[in-house]
């Protein structure tokens, strides 16, 4: 029986543990808080959009690779509970699971470091067993928390299959022009936005110009996230900002994952960019109104 590749989302990439600590400010070198409260849930980029597009109406499956112990199984065990296909999701005997440890400080803002465990253990070779699966998927969601490698190889599979890619190229790092070439979509912040294309940025107007240079590699669409101000979207139809709706955050952790599992979510049912991305605008602003990362992820009657 054939698989019918209408809103069927494959999500590629990491789950950590996050440990988060809650503060008045992010500490500086040498110095010591007290007075934190700490929260300790599940997260990791792909884990996070796989969520989010899940708990929003998606059939999702995942594909990862979590370590031998306490924090894997606690993952899978969750992932399970978001009704999310975890068939692909694979064990490493030998390195341990992600974790990130996670500051926020009274703004919301926040300070990451990841050990990134098993996750940087997803290679080209894993992959091969969820060929048929990723070959029949509407869209394929990536980020870069996995081997660079791995993505690679999965958007050659993609193109061959002619199957969307929507890639979140975080944490922020250079990419070849080639994997740029094979993008349906790419969803970088800022930051990002200008590391991949050397544009400093500090207005609207620079982001149109590192959206154009993306754009210009080849991308299909370039969406250039903007945090509260929303976000800048460039296709060949449309060069747009859509706003993002006025929130109070009190922790921006995970609200560029919900913004592109929402996104990813919203294209597979048929939406066209521009509700796409109003609606995981919409989305990542209830997340940022909640502490922790897949706990802040919203249901779809909420929006």
């Amino acid at each position: 029986m054939s698989v019918s590749k209408t809103g069927n989302i494959v999500v590629i990439g990491s789950s950590n543990t996050d440990m988060i600590i809650k503060s008045d400010h992010l500490p500086v070198p040498g110095e010591t808080i007290l007075g934190g409260e700490f929260l300790m849930a599940q997260g990791g980029k792909g884990a996070n959009q796989a969520v989010a597009a899940a708990r929003l109406g998606g059939k999702v499956s995942f594909i990862a690779k979590t370590g031998n112990d306490i924090f894997g199984n606690q993952s899978i065990k969750s992932l399970k509970k978001e009704h999310i296909n975890t068939g692909f999701v694979l064990c490493d005997e030998t390195r341990p699971s992600g974790v990130a440890l996670i500051s926020v400080d009274s703004k919301g803002e926040n300070s990451i470091v990841v050990a990134s465990g098993s996750n940087m253990a997803l290679l080209p070779s894993d992959i091969d067993i969820a060929s048929d699966l990723i070959k029949n998927a509407g869209f394929v969601l990536m980020q870069l928390e996995i081997p660079l490698e791995t993505v690679e190889y999965v958007t050659n599979i993609c193109s061959e299959s002619k199957v969307r890619v929507i890639l979140n190229p975080a944490p922020a790092q250079k990419l070849p022009d080639k994997l740029l070439r094979s993008l349906s979509i790419i969803t970088p912040n800022e930051t990002e936005a200008a590391l991949l294309t050397g544009i400093t940025i500090s207005n609207i107007s620079d982001i149109e110009k590192a959206a154009e240079v993306l754009k210009q590699k080849g991308v299909g669409t370039v969406i250039v996230t903007m945090g509260s101000a929303g976000a800048y979207v460039l296709s060949d139809r449309i060069s747009t900002i859509i706003p993002a709706p006025k929130v109070k955050a009190i922790d921006t952790t995970a609200a560029g994952d919900t913004f592109n599992g929402a996104l990813c979510l919203a294209l597979s049912s048929g939406k066209e960019i521009e509700e796409a991305v109003k609606f995981a605008n919409k989305a990542a602003s209830i997340s940022v109104c909640r502490m922790g990362a897949q706990p802040s992820i919203p249901y779809l009657n909420e929006i």
